[in-house]
């Protein structure tokens, strides 16, 4: 079928984007022009160290990343701290990002997880000590998992000058140890982190403590402060200038330095380039092929659509709950693999159960026409239009593709660990198996010509709602979903976008869903740590 012509309109908001995405990437690469970044590794762990051009010796920053981050979510801090004169290095902690060595038992088990994670941090801050332009004084600086550890590294290494612990909880902190301590917290983040940061600062100050206000000597040690990041949440803090500040001044009164004031401030040029890629997909859906003649879909009336949407949010938790679920070595991917899985099988279920009942009720009503139960709330059973294969599998590669490559490439870049070692990609494709029935599914819910507006947006809460009563039915297992619930909901919104125009091109939801599903998987497999139990 021939396809129309692309407007005028679309040619413009085309032209912006890529405009948009130039501009944002040319900020972000322009951060880094006057930084030497090597990349390297101590032993098999991956290590990046930023370092100003001069050849002065100077401190260096040893940075570690939390739980399920990587070495690329912590540049905002590498890069202002090089462009301010210090030598920064960020690695991939065990398990994590592209380190190929493999988590072995629980991450709460001080003896096994928490052990390796601190005798690699010594390795590395080894490493950075004894490069040539360091002048062999030390910082560390930790985030979440990795505050804890860059603690109590401090606490057994007292030739450690300054420690950063940003959204910390750690047991270990003393008085006096580790030296010069500063506490970031998001001023939003849960206030039980928020006391932890004004417990820990006062065990040196004997009570009273109060967010921003620093205590002690530094050239004591005993330096202690809790700062507050005004607005920003447990990965916002990563991006927040304040923490940016805060750090920056920390390790010049630490280290008796004074450096330019450059604050990184990728925040407003990583959404640049992402809206920029999200706008970017609606005119280039208009280039996808046809794939039906008419919208393909449930086409559910609002009744069997809350059904359908409704009973899997609810039964796959409770199924799930006692069931053994560790099956990967990845930690939570497992879980989050069933939960896609049957959830997509409950809804499949449904989805057939309202067919099978519209076509006895549609072929009651071709034998008793005045009875009209052609009105009945269930699902229509039209005569199926063509479907063509081809233009089916040239718009889901095309789809696959913009996702994983348009949005995989800077993710990788400037965000997170996304290009996967070959460990993740046979997790890929394992968690696949779960998130494929469930994108497919859910998008043949939410569509079809006679779909009720919000549709999509309602099988998009009620599995948001399914993760979030899991984790009330499991929380000591589930905790950590908490975290990625946020990501989890701008995917949604995101690539929901993206999804609904490719279906408006194609006249199917298969494109659409199996580019999310391939992406859901991807995220899962490259971000949780490879934990073996």
């Amino acid at each position: 079928m021939a396809r129309a012509r692309v407007k005028p309109l679309r040619l413009v908001v085309a032209f912006a984007a890529v405009i948009a995405i130039a501009v944002a990437l040319w900020q972000l690469q322009r951060a880094t022009d006057d930084l030497i970044i090597t990349h390297t590794s101590v032993g098999e762990t991956p290590v990046t160290v930023f370092r100003p051009p001069s050849t002065a010796p100077a401190p260096v920053v040893v940075i570690a990343h939390g739980f399920a981050g990587s070495q690329q979510l912590m540049q905002p801090f590498a890069q202002t701290l090089a462009r301010n004169g210090y030598i920064a290095v960020t690695f991939d902690c065990t398990g994590h990002g592209r380190n190929p060595v493999t988590m072995v038992g629980d991450v709460d088990e001080p003896t096994k997880i928490t052990g390796v994670l601190v005798d690699e941090l010594g390795r590395v801050t080894d490493y950075a000590r004894a490069l040539p332009q360091s002048d062999g004084r030390a910082a560390v600086l930790g985030h979440s998992m990795a505050s804890d550890i860059v603690v109590r590294y401090g606490v057994t290494h007292p030739e450690i000058t300054a420690t950063v612990a940003v959204s910390v909880f750690s047991k270990v902190a003393t008085a006096t140890g580790p030296r010069n301590l500063l506490v970031i917290v998001g001023a939003v983040e849960p206030q039980m982190l928020i006391d932890e940061g004004l417990r820990i600062v006062n065990l040196a100050t004997g009570g009273g403590a109060a967010a921003g206000r620093t205590y002690g000597d530094f050239s004591a040690g005993t330096a202690r402060r809790l700062a507050l990041s005004s607005g920003v949440e447990h990965i916002g803090v990563l991006y927040s200038q304040d923490s940016m500040r805060e750090t920056l001044q920390w390790m010049n009164e630490s280290f008796g330095r004074q450096g330019a004031g450059w604050i990184d401030r990728r925040p407003m040029w990583l959404a640049l380039l992402f809206g920029g890629l999200i706008a970017l997909a609606w005119p280039l859906s208009k280039l996808l092929p046809q794939a039906a003649p008419v919208p393909m879909g449930a086409s559910l009336t609002w009744k069997p659509l809350l059904i359908a949407a409704i009973l899997p949010a609810v039964l796959t938790p409770l199924i799930l709950w006692k069931a053994p679920t560790d099956f990967l070595i990845i930690l939570l991917g497992d879980y989050l693999t069933l939960h896609f899985l049957l959830y997509g099988a409950l809804t499949a279920a449904i989805l057939l159960l309202i067919r099978a009942r519209g076509r006895k009720a549609h072929a009651y009503a071709a034998k008793h026409p005045t009875h009209g139960l052609e009105k009945l709330e269930s699902l229509p059973d039209p005569v199926h239009p063509r479907i063509s294969i081809a233009a089916l599998a040239i718009a889901s590669v095309a789809a696959i593709a913009y996702n994983i490559i348009g949005f995989g490439l800077p993710l990788d870049s400037y965000v997170f660990s996304f290009m996967p070692i070959e460990p993740r990609l046979y997790l890929i494709a394992a968690i696949a198996c779960g998130t494929i029935p469930y994108f497919i599914t859910a998008e043949w819910m939410a569509h079809g010509a006679g779909a009720k507006r919000g549709a999509y947006a309602l099988a998009k809460f009620c599995f948001l709602a399914s993760l979030a009563f899991a984790v009330a039915l499991n929380l000591q297992k589930l905790f950590f979903l908490i975290i990625i619930v946020p990501a989890i909901l701008l995917l949604f919104i995101a690539f929901g976008v993206i999804s609904n125009w490719t279906y408006k091109a194609t006249n199917h939801p298969l494109p659409g869903a199996l580019a999310n599903a391939i992406l859901f998987a991807w995220a899962i497999a490259v971000t949780f740590p490879m934990v073996i139990r």
